[in-house]
Protein backbone atom coordinates (compact mmCIF):
# COMPACT_ATOMS: atom_id res chain seq x y z
CA UNK A 1 0.00 0.00 0.00
CA UNK A 2 2.90 2.41 0.71
CA UNK A 3 4.04 2.15 -2.90
CA UNK A 4 0.56 3.05 -4.11
CA UNK A 5 0.44 6.09 -1.81
CA UNK A 6 3.91 7.12 -3.03
CA UNK A 7 2.68 6.83 -6.62
CA UNK A 8 -0.38 8.94 -5.73
CA UNK A 9 1.96 11.63 -4.35
CA UNK A 10 3.97 11.54 -7.59
CA UNK A 11 0.78 11.99 -9.60
CA UNK A 12 -0.37 14.82 -7.36
CA UNK A 13 2.92 16.57 -8.14
CA UNK A 14 2.03 16.43 -11.83
CA UNK A 15 -1.73 17.03 -11.71
CA UNK A 16 -2.47 18.53 -8.29
CA UNK A 17 -3.94 16.54 -5.45
CA UNK A 18 -7.48 16.89 -6.82
CA UNK A 19 -6.27 15.70 -10.23
CA UNK A 20 -5.17 12.27 -9.08
CA UNK A 21 -7.34 9.75 -10.91
CA UNK A 22 -7.68 6.13 -9.90
CA UNK A 23 -7.22 5.13 -13.55
CA UNK A 24 -3.87 6.97 -13.76
CA UNK A 25 -2.84 5.63 -10.36
CA UNK A 26 -3.55 2.05 -11.40
CA UNK A 27 -1.54 2.58 -14.57
CA UNK A 28 1.31 4.13 -12.54
CA UNK A 29 1.58 1.14 -10.20
CA UNK A 30 1.02 -1.45 -12.95
CA UNK A 31 -2.32 -2.88 -11.90
CA UNK A 32 -5.87 -2.73 -13.22
CA UNK A 33 -8.07 -0.03 -11.74
CA UNK A 34 -10.51 -2.47 -10.05
CA UNK A 35 -7.53 -3.95 -8.17
CA UNK A 36 -7.05 -0.62 -6.36
CA UNK A 37 -10.28 -1.34 -4.49
CA UNK A 38 -8.47 -4.14 -2.68
CA UNK A 39 -6.42 -1.38 -1.00
CA UNK A 40 -8.81 1.58 -0.95
CA UNK A 41 -12.58 1.34 -1.00
CA UNK A 42 -12.89 4.85 -2.51
CA UNK A 43 -10.89 7.79 -3.74
CA UNK A 44 -11.46 9.43 -0.36
CA UNK A 45 -9.89 6.39 1.31
CA UNK A 46 -6.82 6.98 -0.87
CA UNK A 47 -6.78 10.64 0.19
CA UNK A 48 -7.09 9.51 3.81
CA UNK A 49 -4.00 7.33 3.43
CA UNK A 50 -2.17 10.19 1.74
CA UNK A 51 -3.23 12.55 4.54
CA UNK A 52 -1.84 10.20 7.19
CA UNK A 53 1.34 9.63 5.18
CA UNK A 54 1.88 13.36 4.66
CA UNK A 55 1.48 14.07 8.36
CA UNK A 56 3.89 11.25 9.24
CA UNK A 57 6.37 12.84 6.83
CA UNK A 58 5.86 16.17 8.60
CA UNK A 59 6.42 14.63 12.03
CA UNK A 60 9.57 12.88 10.84
CA UNK A 61 10.90 16.16 9.44
CA UNK A 62 10.18 18.03 12.66
CA UNK A 63 11.57 15.30 14.89
CA UNK A 64 14.86 15.58 12.98
CA UNK A 65 15.17 19.27 13.93
CA UNK A 66 17.37 19.91 16.95
CA UNK A 67 15.50 22.63 18.74
CA UNK A 68 17.42 25.25 20.70
CA UNK A 69 16.85 25.45 24.46
CA UNK A 70 15.60 29.01 24.24
CA UNK A 71 11.79 28.80 23.82
CA UNK A 72 11.57 31.68 21.34
CA UNK A 73 14.37 30.25 19.20
CA UNK A 74 12.75 26.80 19.41
CA UNK A 75 9.47 28.19 18.06
CA UNK A 76 11.30 29.84 15.17
CA UNK A 77 13.27 26.68 14.31
CA UNK A 78 10.15 24.52 14.49
CA UNK A 79 8.14 26.90 12.31
CA UNK A 80 10.98 27.31 9.81
CA UNK A 81 11.06 23.53 9.42
CA UNK A 82 7.28 23.47 9.03
CA UNK A 83 7.37 26.22 6.41
CA UNK A 84 10.15 24.49 4.48
CA UNK A 85 8.16 21.27 4.49
CA UNK A 86 5.04 23.11 3.34
CA UNK A 87 6.47 25.04 0.42
CA UNK A 88 8.52 22.17 -1.00
CA UNK A 89 5.45 20.14 -2.02
CA UNK A 90 2.38 22.24 -2.74
CA UNK A 91 -0.05 19.35 -3.43
CA UNK A 92 0.88 17.79 -0.09
CA UNK A 93 0.37 21.14 1.64
CA UNK A 94 -3.01 21.53 -0.04
CA UNK A 95 -4.19 18.11 1.14
CA UNK A 96 -2.89 18.52 4.68
CA UNK A 97 -3.83 22.13 5.37
CA UNK A 98 -6.29 23.52 2.87
CA UNK A 99 -8.94 20.82 2.54
CA UNK A 100 -9.78 21.55 -1.11
CA UNK A 101 -11.09 18.07 -1.90
CA UNK A 102 -14.90 18.25 -1.85
CA UNK A 103 -16.36 15.86 0.71
CA UNK A 104 -13.00 14.67 2.04
CA UNK A 105 -12.74 14.52 5.80
CA UNK A 106 -9.74 12.72 7.29
CA UNK A 107 -10.50 9.79 9.53
CA UNK A 108 -9.71 10.01 13.24
CA UNK A 109 -6.86 7.56 12.70
CA UNK A 110 -5.24 9.53 9.87
CA UNK A 111 -5.78 12.81 11.74
CA UNK A 112 -3.85 11.56 14.79
CA UNK A 113 -0.37 12.50 13.42
CA UNK A 114 -1.73 15.97 12.57
CA UNK A 115 -2.88 16.33 16.16
CA UNK A 116 0.60 15.33 17.41
CA UNK A 117 2.09 18.10 15.25
CA UNK A 118 -0.42 20.67 16.47
CA UNK A 119 0.06 19.70 20.12
CA UNK A 120 3.84 20.03 19.77
CA UNK A 121 3.47 23.47 18.18
CA UNK A 122 1.15 24.55 21.00
CA UNK A 123 3.59 23.29 23.65
CA UNK A 124 6.39 25.31 22.09
CA UNK A 125 4.23 28.43 21.80
CA UNK A 126 3.17 28.11 25.44
CA UNK A 127 6.80 27.74 26.51
CA UNK A 128 7.59 30.91 24.56
CA UNK A 129 4.90 32.85 26.40
CA UNK A 130 1.76 32.52 24.29
CA UNK A 131 -0.64 31.26 26.92
CA UNK A 132 -4.09 32.07 25.58
CA UNK A 133 -5.75 30.02 22.87
CA UNK A 134 -6.46 33.23 20.97
CA UNK A 135 -2.74 34.11 20.89
CA UNK A 136 -1.86 30.58 19.74
CA UNK A 137 -4.57 30.72 17.05
CA UNK A 138 -3.27 34.07 15.77
CA UNK A 139 0.30 32.79 15.62
CA UNK A 140 -0.73 29.65 13.71
CA UNK A 141 -2.84 31.73 11.32
CA UNK A 142 0.14 34.04 10.73
CA UNK A 143 2.39 31.11 9.80
CA UNK A 144 -0.28 29.65 7.52
CA UNK A 145 -0.65 33.06 5.90
CA UNK A 146 3.07 33.24 5.20
CA UNK A 147 2.98 29.82 3.57
CA UNK A 148 -0.10 30.66 1.51
CA UNK A 149 1.33 34.01 0.37
CA UNK A 150 4.63 32.34 -0.56
CA UNK A 151 3.00 29.56 -2.55
CA UNK A 152 0.57 31.91 -4.29
CA UNK A 153 2.82 34.89 -5.03
CA UNK A 154 6.42 33.73 -5.15
CA UNK A 155 6.57 29.96 -5.71
CA UNK A 156 10.08 28.69 -5.21
CA UNK A 157 11.21 31.96 -3.66
CA UNK A 158 11.46 33.41 -0.17
CA UNK A 159 9.68 36.76 -0.41
CA UNK A 160 7.08 36.00 2.25
CA UNK A 161 8.59 33.24 4.36
CA UNK A 162 11.76 35.24 5.01
CA UNK A 163 9.69 37.36 7.42
CA UNK A 164 8.98 34.50 9.84
CA UNK A 165 11.50 35.53 12.51
CA UNK A 166 10.42 39.16 12.48
CA UNK A 167 6.73 38.30 12.68
CA UNK A 168 7.34 35.62 15.30
CA UNK A 169 9.08 38.20 17.48
CA UNK A 170 6.14 40.57 17.07
CA UNK A 171 3.61 37.89 18.01
CA UNK A 172 5.66 36.55 20.89
CA UNK A 173 6.14 40.06 22.31
CA UNK A 174 2.46 40.99 22.12
CA UNK A 175 1.29 39.27 25.35
CA UNK A 176 4.04 41.07 27.30
CA UNK A 177 2.94 44.41 25.86
CA UNK A 178 -0.68 43.73 26.84
CA UNK A 179 0.35 42.87 30.42
CA UNK A 180 2.27 46.15 30.77
CA UNK A 181 -0.78 48.19 29.78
Amino acid sequence: MASIVAAAWRLSGEHGVGGVSLRALAREVGIRQPSLYEYFDSKHALYDSMFADGNRQLLARLEAVKLPRDPRAAVKSFMQAFIGFSVEDVPRYVLLFQRQIPGFEPSAESYQPAQVFLNRAIELLHAAGLESQADVDCFIAMVAGLVDAQISNDPGGHRWIRHLNRLADMYLDEPKRRKRR
